[in-house]
């Protein structure tokens, strides 16, 4: 089985440069706004996009992607309506990846094989689900390897080599290096401590490894695509977002241009480090 993250990652090697990740929210700040964003997301220069899936008990995320979330939530996103944003996307879209990232807790209420039927045939390609460990891999990573999705699965600082091969063991399409301890959008990446970490993962998997947490400026983008095969950005689109609603926490007439805007400059931060290699 291949998928649309194995073509573009293959598609980015032959390329030589890293690839771009790109984290929203789904349904922030209301359904319509989000799909435009979304659909934004390919032309400003996202090679991925990681979907976030709204829920009431974000423990791993930081204030920005929480607040996101309950935006979400009070613009009645659901589960059901995040796929159906999937399906819309894929209309104009059948070649960006497509990654939900969340919590266990909605797929279980959904029922994991409804859950899997339904995002297949919507188009996801993969599944970051970050309360999960590889102990519980017979809840959701082995039916969704079945059902043709990719699960991805995070490492940590504190992921030792004794933990990692339980880690990589089901773990498909790449690896998600959380490159700071702690939650989303808390401190700075360090592109050194990174690229160590880069290198001691890769000598127990041939999968892509892309780092995220702590990457908020093409700056930084830029560092850590020098080291790794993929740089994720979450809390400083969620944040230019918020930026541009108005006092009610509404879409402007500026939300989607100010993801978009931000969006391309740091995907211009990623290309860099690939001239930089030439």
């Amino acid at each position: 089985m291949t998928t649309r993250i194995d073509i573009r990652f293959a598609e980015l090697a032959k390329q030589g440069r890293s690839a771009f990740v790109t984290y929203v929210m789904a349904g922030d700040p209301d359904l319509t706004t989000s799909l435009d964003i979304v659909k934004a997301l390919p032309k400003a220069g996202a090679d991925v996009i990681e979907l976030g899936i709204p829920f009431t008990d974000p423990m791993a995320d930081g204030p920005s992607i929480q607040a996101a979330g309950l935006r979400a939530l009070k613009a009645g996103m659901t589960l059901k309506k995040t796929l159906e944003l999937v399906r819309d996307f894929r209309k104009d879209d059948n070649v960006t990846p497509l990654v939900l990232m969340g919590y266990y807790n909605p797929i279980y209420i959904y029922g994991v094989d409804k859950f899997l039927t339904d995002a297949k045939t919507a188009g996801v390609d993969g599944l970051i689900i970050v309360d999960l460990p590889p102990e519980e891999d017979d809840e959701l990573c082995i039916p969704a390897l079945k059902a043709g999705l990719n699960f991805i699965r995070l490492a940590t600082p504190t992921t030792d080599d004794k933990r990692l091969p339980a880690v990589l063991a089901n773990t498909s399409g790449f690896v998600y290096y959380v490159s700071i301890a702690g939650i989303t959008g808390a401190a700075a990446a360090d592109a050194n401590v990174v690229g160590e970490a880069v290198a001691r993962i890769k000598r127990h998997t041939r999968l892509p490894i892309c780092v995220g947490f702590g990457i908020r400026t093409p700056e930084a983008a830029r560092a850590i695509a020098e080291k790794a095969d993929g740089s994720v950005v979450g809390t400083a689109l969620v944040d230019a977002l918020k930026n541009s609603l108005d006092a009610e926490g509404r879409a402007t007439a500026k939300t989607v241009n100010a993801v978009a805007e931000l969006t391309a400059a740091l995907a211009q931060g990623v290309k860099g480090a690939q001239q930089a290699a030439e």
